[in-house]
Order: C-alpha cells, then sequence, then structure tokens
C-alpha cells in the first residue's frame, strides 16, 4: 500500500515541494523520497552525531583537506608572499597552511608580506573554532548514554493462564542495572472510520508488568488478550490486512552513567508466531544454582 502526500495547489507554485512516499512492509513504514524533500546537510549537527564513526572520521578529514586547499590557493593568489616557499608550488603553501591551522609553526616557512599576514590570521582564527567545533562533537558522541538491549526475533502468542497472552523477551547485553526500567507496547494499524476515512490507529497494550526497579539479565514481557485488548479477536490474516505493527520502546536510567537510555524495537505481523512458546533459558544447576543460558534466547517451539 503506498500513499502520497502533497502540499496545496498554492504552495506548490511557490516553491516545488517533491512527494512523499509511505511503503508498508511487513507492517513497517518505508519512506522515501526524503533525499529529495530533506536532505542531511541541511543538518549537518545531527548528520555527524548518527553517522559511524568511520563516517565522522572520513568527514572531518575531507572537510580538513578542503580548508587547507582553500587558504593554499589564497596563498598563491598572493605571489610570492610565504619565505622559504617555492613560487608558484602548491604543496608548500598546502603545508604551510596545515602547519598555520594547527598552530605549529615550524618557522622555517613563515609570512613575509601584508596580504600573507591577513590571511594568516583569518586562518588562526579559522583554525581555533574548527578545534573547538571537532572536539565538541567527538565528546557528544563519546558521551551520548546509549543502551545495549536485545529483543527477541519473533514475538509469540500463547496460553497464558489459561488465557492468549502475546509475549516477546528482551536483554540487558551490559553487566549493569537500567534502573525504574519502564516498558511500553503500542499496536499500529489501518482502520477505517465509520466516516469512511482512512487512519493510522495507534493502541497502547496492557502489559502485565510495566516497569521493573532493575533490569539486569532477561524481561519476558507479557500483554493478556481479553476483550478489552485491541488485539482481541485478531488473525494472522487480519493483521497481515490492516499492516499491522508492534512498536516496542525500552527507557530507564543507566547506573554506570546515571543518565536515561531508551531502546526501540518492532515486530511485524509476520514476526508475531500463533501457538508457539519460547525456550527455556533458565536452568538450574546440580547443586541448585540457576543460571541463564542466552544461547536459546531467540528459539521457539510450536505447542504441543
Amino acid at each position: 500500500m503506498k500513499f502520497q502526500f502533497k502540499k496545496p495547489a498554492r504552495q506548490q507554485r511557490q516553491r516545488s515541494q517533491p512527494i512523499v512516499h509511505l511503503k508498508y512492509h511487513n507492517g513497517n513504514i518505508e519512506i522515501k523520497g526524503l533525499g529529495v524533500w530533506h536532505s542531511y546537510w541541511r543538518d549537518p549537527y545531527h548528520l555527524l552525531l548518527t553517522i559511524p564513526w568511520s563516517g565522522f572520521v572520513l568527514v572531518i578529514f575531507v572537510v580538513y583537506v578542503a580548508i587547507n586547499t582553500l587558504f593554499a590557493l589564497a596563498y598563491l593568489l598572493g605571489g610570492d608572499c610565504i619565505a622559504n616557499a617555492r613560487p608558484g608550488s602548491f604543496l608548500d603553501v598546502f603545508f604551510f597552511s596545515v602547519q598555520t591551522l594547527a598552530s605549529i609553526g615550524y618557522g622555517a616557512m613563515y609570512p613575509k608580506t601584508n596580504y600573507a599576514n591577513i590571511i594568516v590570521t583569518i586562518e588562526a582564527i579559522a583554525g581555533v573554532m574548527g578545534i573547538a567545533m571537532m572536539t565538541g562533537l567527538a565528546f557528544a558522541r563519546f558521551s551520548r548514554p546509549t543502551a545495549r538491549v536485545i529483543f527477541s526475533r519473533v514475538a509469540v502468542i500463547v496460553p497464558y493462564e489459561q488465557a492468549p497472552t502475546l509475549m516477546f523477551r528482551t536483554a540487558n547485553q551490559r553487566r549493569n542495572f537500567i534502573v525504574e526500567a519502564q516498558m511500553r507496547v503500542y499496536l499500529m494499524r489501518d482502520e477505517i472510520t465509520a466516516e469512511g476515512e482512512f487512519m493510522r490507529r495507534i493502541y497502547d497494550l496492557k502489559l502485565v508488568r510495566q516497569q521493573t526497579p532493575g533490569f539486569a539479565l532477561s524481561w519476558s514481557v507479557m500483554h493478556i488478550i481479553d476483550e478489552s485488548s485491541p488485539l482481541y479477536g485478531v488473525t494472522p490474516d487480519s493483521l497481515n490486512q490492516t499492516n499491522s505493527m508492534l512498536m516496542i520502546s525500552l527507557t530507564g536510567i543507566d547506573e554506570t552513567v546515571a543518565q536515561v537510555v531508551h531502546a526501540r524495537h518492532s515486530y511485524g505481523a509476520n514476526d508475531i508466531l500463533w501457538n508457539h512458546r519460547f525456550v527455556d533459558i533458565l536452568h538450574h544447576t546440580s547443586n541448585g544454582h540457576r543460571y541463564i543460558d542466552y544461547n536459546n534466547f531467540h528459539d521457539v517451539l510450536p505447542l504441543e
């Protein structure tokens, strides 16, 4: 199913707006066309915080080379303005720019005209600002709190206390506590109102246990499907036909850094298995101790 959102005709005449395509795949929404409608380069701070470290280092390297190239060209425009630099040598003025931008100052090359001194002053200011920005961005990436939480690959609907129950697993991969962890589960599906209008409705699913004082190992999240549940009476076919999707949100305080962390996950209609149960991961040793085997964390078995 695809939807197209367009600006009103009056706004289209003022500025051409691209079309945003929404496509559902296993309940998940794929948004296309945003490369034209919204470019990451219009929000460079967000871009530099979200790209991988390899991309971050590459962007810094490219920008650094580009800045030194621009100043090297500026020095070339000034003629023979750098002492001990070969006249017309791009490499000499480029490396002089590198030394100036990094405040190295070997002394082998130095400005000898007023024009060169003006360019050096501008480059020195740019260098101070650039180092401050790069340091701030690197610190922001390092200090950003993250959660290493895994979710089971599938969710199951299985009888629990003689009632059909939606169930999935989650686990904390770090050896610490997520204090006051709270779980939220939402059901998203397509609906047609009594007036015949299309809506993408969101329902809150009531959980057997919505929060825990300390999330350290594993958590089996359960939602009982009774008459008050939005999932009451649904079938695998109806979940697919309505493009249903479960959205999972976990928030809490990481005790190590004392900051709020969050994790999210989603299950499409095909990720929900009916009449299956999870393989037990809690076991007992011969001397009475208990341990968790995460090798079977994602495994399920059909009901007999």
